[in-house]
């Protein structure tokens, strides 16, 4: 379990970005930190794994408390793959960065050539392994941050904004992706502007907003609520919108995702 205890965090030119957070993140749980741009999303996730300290308060992963523990030890377990992957690069090929963790962490040659090429193809990636990272697309350099840390296995995996430079095509692996690394019992939290990623997903959401959770709960409850929606500064999914003008057909009104939406509208026609 991830544990934020009551956060406070101030950078050094004294603006306090975080007032009094409290989260609770379950072994296998799949959340979605959502709000506006300054919300504070990012600088809670970097307390995940000690890169940040709490001024007030603690954040406990696994039940060790990130002031005591130093960001090497708790990046064995909690994998943070950030909005700019190009900040995190710094090998010369793809290759080299996607193996670094692994190597750092002890593991022979042998386990590292076959890990790698086994997520360089899961990603798409391997026809960029010798290729410089820093040649790469956006959308490319993503994949190549999100194989460096998925490479070493870690138990809890943040991704902050996943979705962005991905086209549709990437951004249903990416969904088919988390969603396999969740069933499989990892934690998987992603901060993302991207409500209808999130809605075709359905995590937990929690809302943030200046610092402070706004509400908490099911994809299909927070974001069709339109009252704190409007307070977190984001939209409600295209299709919650769609079936909402639909009510007085009997639809439900708490639907979110294309899939289901789909199959509802399906089941409605056949009556008609």
């Amino acid at each position: 379990m991830i544990a934020v205890e009551n956060l406070y965090f101030s950078y050094r030119d004294g603006a306090e970005v975080l007032h009094g957070v409290n989260l609770e993140i379950a072994d296998g749980e799949f959340l979605a930190i959502m709000g506006e741009n300054g919300a504070g999303k990012t600088t809670l996730i970097k307390h995940f794994n000690g890169l940040l300290k709490p001024n007030v308060g603690r954040v406990l992963v696994d039940g060790v408390d990130t002031r005591d523990s130093s960001v090497a030890s708790l990046s064995r377990n909690v994998g943070i793959v950030f909005q700019n992957p190009s900040h995190q690069f710094f090998s010369e090929t793809v290759r080299e960065e996607v193996a670094f963790g692994l190597r750092n962490f002890g593991y022979s040659g042998e386990v590292v050539r076959k890990e790698v090429d086994r997520i360089l193809e899961t990603l798409e990636l391997t026809r960029y392994a010798e290729t410089s990272p820093f040649m790469l697309s956006g959308g490319e350099m993503k994949r190549v941050a999100l194989a460096s840390v998925l490479v070493w296995n870690p138990k809890h995996i943040i991704l902050d904004e996943p979705t962005i430079g991905q086209d549709y095509r990437q951004k249903e692996k990416l969904r088919k992706l988390i969603l396999q690394l969740n069933m499989q019992g990892k934690t998987v939290v992603i901060v993302t502007h991207d409500v209808e990623f999130v809605a075709d997903c359905k995590p937990t959401v929690v809302l943030l907003s200046r610092g402070r959770v706004l509400g908490e709960g099911p994809a299909e409850e927070v974001l069709v609520n339109q009252k704190l929606v409007d307070e977190a500064s984001l939209l409600r999914p295209q299709i919650a919108e769609l079936m909402g003008s639909l009510l007085d057909l009997g639809v439900p009104g708490n639907v979110i995702d294309t899939f289901q939406a789909r199959r509802i509208l399906a089941k409605s026609l056949l009556r008609v």
